[in-house]
């Protein structure tokens, strides 16, 4: 054989060599992943053909599937459209699913592991195989209470979010973004319609597909007092412990004061722990800060949930809907060491500091818990097709405890007091003792201020019945009170619907 003949072989072997090695790659490592793409159409037209299981919460049905008569046998329908779609999600034909829909798929399409035994029975009975279940921790009440305040709150705010959790256990009573969405266009089987939907959606101002809930990261405001007042308690100062306030506090490396919103608001030279934070007492809280230093304060937002990566909600084991970190900033100068102005102004919840409204939520839980923060959870239960077996039932187990139960006991009388003596007052009602903070955060040279309220409701026997957050983005004046009686309807709500609890 000539030398090009030689050469011609010799490539055709490598092509065929890595023609062989492609098949391999794709049938060992890439099976999987095309078996189970969104653009498979056989794949499509299997898992339509199969009854989706519901999704529920106090037994009414949030996502159901109906029969079409068409080649996509089943169509997802979500009967209480935009109040609950941040939660749900959405299951669409081409685009990528979200929510419980997407985090608690397998069960619900009836592929998991866990109903193989249902799958099996049906081949011998003939019975068409179901999904699973999935019901949820959420109160029907409270959800509309949160829905209907953030959409028609009095300041005009066009974004904000609201959670409330039972401190107790961890389970979610309630979860809304605003501005919401109709899930069910994203799930029609006209796939340029959902599209279109989607789209929309995505270019629409306010960005209604984010959950603002869990993933947005906002400056608290004097919701953060909260941090450091447990901060002070941990290391010698008591509630009733004078500390140095007064109507202006300018850090030693910076020029720019720090004042509070009135002048009227702790003029005194020294004030109690507990009045600064019933007042929101902004130079109080920044004198606090710096003689505690910025490593205690960064240790005590930890301890409470700040800076973790890793959390999620839905089940209490792994995977759920992912939050975003909330971050205290490095409150650090160019050379590294800690520089004043950015911990006194980090003490009052500005500067780098950034928190999710499930944050606020879990630290008013801690208090209202006993110093205890429980792992926050959505999933209660996961039901067989049929309902007959129940292949999970959330057990709550605590998250962390960031304060001791004499600290929380002292964060409780202080939370009280803004709400029978301060800021908080709107968010009281009959029955219950509610404590709360609100915080005012800075948005932006040129935007109205962030409104804040975290808070927790006891019942007539000390029990905390419910734990709130409430932000109203960029609401202005007023925000924070608005805030406060939004999430005091939404603590109503709960404790009202035992179905919540």
């Amino acid at each position: 054989m000539n030398a090009p003949l030689r050469r011609v072989g010799v490539v055709a072997m490598v092509l065929f060599g890595l023609l062989f090695a492609n098949l391999n790659w794709i049938q060992a490592y890439k099976a999987d992943e095309y078996r189970n793409s969104d653009y498979n159409g056989r794949v499509q037209v299997a898992e339509y053909e199969r009854k989706r299981g519901n999704i529920e919460a106090g037994g009414t049905a949030l996502a159901t599937s109906k029969e079409t008569g068409g080649k996509l046998r089943f169509l997802r329908t979500y009967p209480g459209g935009e109040k609950y779609a941040h939660v749900l999600g959405y299951k669409p034909v081409n685009l990528g699913d979200t929510g419980i829909e997407r985090v608690e798929n397998d069960f619900l399409a009836g592929t998991s592991d866990a109903l193989i035994a249902n799958r099996i029975k049906d081949m011998f009975t003939g019975d068409e195989t179901g999904g699973g279940n999935v019901l949820l921790t959420l109160s029907k009440r409270a959800q509309d209470a949160a829905f209907n305040g953030l959409s028609n709150n009095q300041v005009g705010a066009k974004k904000g979010a609201a959670i409330a959790f039972d401190p107790r256990t961890g389970a979610v009573q309630a979860l809304v973004s605003m501005p919401s969405f109709d899930p069910n266009p994203l799930a029609s089987h006209d796939t340029d319609e959902a599209t279109a939907a989607y789209n929309k959606l995505e270019s629409a101002e306010g960005g209604p597909l984010k959950n603002r809930a869990l993933s947005e990261v906002l400056p608290p405001g004097s919701t953060f007092k909260i941090v450091v007042a447990a901060a002070a308690l941990e290391n010698g100062i008591g509630k009733n412990t004078q500390i140095s306030a007064g109507p202006s506090y300018t850090p030693p490396t910076s020029g720019t004061p720090i004042r509070n919103a009135v002048p009227s608001i702790c003029p005194e030279s020294e004030v109690s722990l507990i009045s600064a934070v019933t007042e929101s007492c902004n130079t109080g809280f920044a004198k606090l800060g710096v003689e505690l230093g910025a490593d205690r304060v960064k240790e005590k937002a930890r301890q409470f949930g700040f800076e973790q990566d890793d959390l999620t909600v839905g089940q209490l084991g792994e995977g759920g809907l992912p939050v975003a970190a909330s971050r205290t900033g490095a409150m650090q100068g160019p050379d590294g060491s800690t520089d004043p102005a950015a911990l006194a102004q980090s003490s009052i919840g500005q500067r780098d500091v950034k928190m999710t409204p499930l944050q606020g939520a879990l630290i008013a839980g801690a208090v209202a818990n006993g110093g205890s923060q429980m792992r926050p959870y959505l999933v209660r239960q996961l039901l067989a097709p049929d309902r007959t077996t129940s292949y999970y039932t959330a057990k709550p187990r605590e998250l962390r405890q960031p304060v001791s139960g004499q600290v929380a006991s002292d964060l409780r009388d202080m939370m009280v007091s803004v709400v029978e003596n301060g800021t908080g007052r709107n968010a009281k009602f009959n029955g219950y003792t509610v404590g709360g903070k609100t915080g005012t955060a800075q948005s932006g040279p040129q935007t109205p201020d962030h409104g804040w309220f975290i808070g927790f409701a006891l019942d007539s026997k000390g029990t905390p019945v419910s734990a709130v957050c409430v932000v109203l983005e960029e609401a202005g004046s007023g925000g924070s009170a608005e805030a406060a009686r939004i999430a005091g309807k939404i603590m109503q709500a709960a404790a009202a619907d035992s179905g919540g609890r």
